[in-house]
């Protein structure tokens, strides 16, 4: 695997999947593991994904990691889709409340 040096996110693996990965997903439960688990159909379950990030010990990175970029589509940090857009809009009312 290529690796890359990239500020913010130390070093990350240029792999055989598209686009760059961050260095904590190295560590994350989920890096074996199908990444059709983790994007559900309308209307199937989201309790397995969820299963899997709730032992993860980079949960709170890969959910960063995703309210960062704006991430609209998957299971991220043990939250779907609407979760994250709740998480968004809470942080940006917390961000308004202290300026």
């Amino acid at each position: 695997m290529t690796e890359a040096h990239l500020p913010g996110y130390g070093t990350v693996g240029l792999g055989l999947y598209p686009g760059i990965r961050p260095a904590w997903h190295r560590k994350a439960n989920c890096r074996d593991l199908n990444p059709a688990l983790f994007y559900p159909e309308r209307g199937e379950s989201v309790s397995e994904a969820k299963e899997v990030c709730r032992a993860c010990t980079v949960r709170p990175d890969c959910l960063e990691y995703a309210l960062a970029n704006g991430e609209k589509f998957g299971i991220w940090g043990g939250l779907s889709e609407r979760e994250r857009r709740i998480a968004r809009r809470e942080r940006r009312d917390q961000q308004k409340e202290a300026s």
